[in-house]
């Protein structure tokens, strides 16, 4: 590896009859062999999403969410919005009745209904082959075993103590015998494929039509059995969560029962020749957007790639979408989101003139269309008191990502995350435990994320798909909860202004900014504080500290688990690349 982190680790790869690239690859390579089999790009993202609920459990899980993002070939880009919704019982009040001032980062309560399911059919509906093909991948897999990686061994190891005093059902699948697995070590989840199986016996009992199928496995989760036992299991069962205390879920049948993803217009804004698309505002994406509409007003092109002017503007411009995110973001389907005002280029300027030579330590949030911005009362508008990374309780739960690309041009990006294994108890008839996403609301009432039944909480997930002159050519995305439209920038301008190929671009240092409230639970924040690799280079790395970067200097592979795939535009070629850090995402093609 070259000093300068310029030289990829691995080739981008070329081919022309399909491509899959994802954080696991397992999951990257059973997508492939869909693609080999006559499956579509949807066919293979769906296979490949089930088997990351297997291989990587955690970091997604089926009780978990899936923002996806699709585009058919010569067909418009929409969001299958994979994040399910608050309980129709989770309230403000309840909450303060339980002598909380925060939703918790793990347990029950924070569980929403699992949208990643949903999602996935929703998007199977555009595939070929049958779903008996589609999941037979991680049925595989939660049966026969497979081997573990080592941010799950830790995630155990972080959370035995917990499964032997409290969670039972996580404790007799994740600590076989009462000892800890090795990373490495074969794994099984009998419980798991028990219940895949069952879902699709049950689908091909209701019909032979292969649409039918898909419509009959969401009511078997849904409606049926799979619903039946999460809700049996939660009104007996209370879970001792990071309070100290045990609490009981507010998940019930009648929120799952007719629950299906909803599918949606993309958020877009155009820049040059492209056009790049990401979900609604209530999810994060939207950061990303205006990120590059603040950007558009520098000559980022003519900026060194790894030099401080290029971290320190990418950085200062996070800070600005990042803080509007904090005052604005929330589930328009319930509250008034002003997303045009801020993708406003108008707007975009006016923020744009905040970025100064120096380092901000402020959160500002500006005023789109005149509106006066809200934060929660327990974020200041100026220097702010904590720190750490708001890392999700009980250690490193975090996300996946997958991207497909086909040769007929159907493309699809995901970011599959929740329902981690050291998250929530699993729930033994089923082999998979909830989500916490709930703990990304307020509990305060009046904002955009606060807390209130069937409301969507503004998740971190955010895929990515871009266009080039009107056809859908890129996806990608990495994990990273708030870091995920942090790390994913650089990328794309590396990628788009400065020629580094997919695999360059992925490689190429990584840096991110925590000073805005964390989405997690204890929602931490730390003014001023950059997260470098240190590959930037000393040079940088002092002259950042002296725009007064408040610089934590992590290893040289350690940010971002990036992966894309896509069609050049000129060539006509597909293309893919997945992230070496953790030595274990992939990207696979012909």
């Amino acid at each position: 590896m070259d000093p300068t982190g310029t030289q990829p680790t691995r080739p981008e790869l070329l081919g022309t009859f399909g491509m899959v690239a994802s954080t696991h690859w397992l999951a990257s390579a059973s997508g492939m062999a869909v693609l080999e089999r006559g499956g579509n790009a949807f066919d293979a993202a769906v296979a490949a999403g089930f088997v990351l609920q297997v291989v990587e459990p955690h970091l997604n899980g089926p009780g978990g969410e899936a923002p996806i993002l699709f585009a058919p070939a010569g067909g418009a880009v929409r969001v299958i919005a994979g994040q399910g919704a608050a309980p129709r019982s989770a309230s403000v009040g309840h909450f303060r009745d339980l002598g909380l001032e925060a939703v918790p980062g793990n347990g029950l309560l924070p569980a929403c209904v699992p949208g990643a399911f949903g999602a996935w059919m929703r998007l199977a509906g555009h595939g070929r082959l049958r779903l008996r093909e589609l999941l037979g991948y991680a049925i595989g897999y939660a049966e026969h075993g497979q081997p573990l990686p080592a941010g799950a061994s830790q995630a155990i190891a972080g959370a035995a103590d917990l499964f032997r005093a409290d969670w039972a059902g996580s404790a007799a699948l994740w600590l076989p015998g009462g000892r800890e697995p090795a990373a490495g070590e074969l794994v099984r989840n009998p419980a798991l494929a028990a219940t895949w199986r069952r879902v699709v016996d049950q689908a091909e009992a209701a019909t032979g039509d292969r649409d039918g199928q898909v419509e009959a496995a969401c009511a078997a989760f849904y409606e049926g059995f799979v619903a039946e036992a999460i809700a049996r299991w939660l009104e007996r069962t209370p879970a001792l969560d990071v309070t100290g205390r045990r609490h009981r879920g507010l998940l019930a049948y009648d929120d799952l029962a007719g629950w299906r993803a909803p599918v949606e217009d993309p958020a877009t804004l155009g820049y040059g020749r492209w056009t790049v698309c990401k979900t609604g505002p209530w999810g994060q994406g939207p950061v990303f957007l205006q990120q590059l509409a603040l950007l558009e007003g520098f000559d980022v092109a003519a900026m060194d790639p790894l030099g401080p002017e290029f971290v320190h503007t990418v950085a200062e411009c996070a800070k600005l979408a990042f803080a509007d995110r904090e005052a604005w973001y929330g589930d328009p389907a319930a509250v008034d989101v002003p997303l045009a005002g801020l993708l406003d280029a108008g707007y975009a300027a006016a923020r744009r003139a905040l970025v100064g030579p120096d380092a901000s330590l402020r959160l500002r949030p500006g005023s789109p269309d005149g509106r006066a911005p809200r934060l929660p009362a327990s974020v200041a508008v100026g220097p702010l008191a904590g720190g750490g990374g708001g890392e999700p309780a009980l250690g490193p739960g975090d996300t996946c990502h997958l991207d497909v690309i086909d040769q007929e041009g159907n493309i699809v990006a995901a970011t599959p995350s929740g329902g981690w294994l050291q998250g929530s108890p699993a729930i033994p008839d089923l082999g998979f435990c909830l989500g916490t996403r709930g703990q990304m609301f307020w509990l305060e009432e009046g904002l955009p994320s606060t807390l209130a039944p069937g409301r969507r909480p503004r998740t971190t997930l955010s895929p990515s798909l871009a266009l080039f002159d009107g056809e859908p050519c890129l996806a990608f995305g990495t994990p990273g909860g708030d870091q995920q439209d942090q790390w994913t920038v650089p990328f794309w301008l590396r990628h788009v202004h400065h020629g580094m190929d997919l695999q360059a671009a992925i490689d190429a240092p990584a840096f991110h900014t925590r000073s805005f409230p964390s989405s997690f639970f204890p929602r931490a924040t730390s003014p001023g504080e950059l997260v470098v690799e240190d590959r930037l280079g000393p040079a940088t790395l002092r002259e950042l500290a002296r725009r007064g970067h408040r610089l934590t200097v992590s290893g040289p592979w350690s940010l971002g688990r990036i992966s894309a795939a896509g069609r050049d535009p000129s060539s006509r070629l597909l293309k893919a690349a997945a992230n070496p850090r953790g030595r274990q995402g992939y990207a696979v093609g012909r």
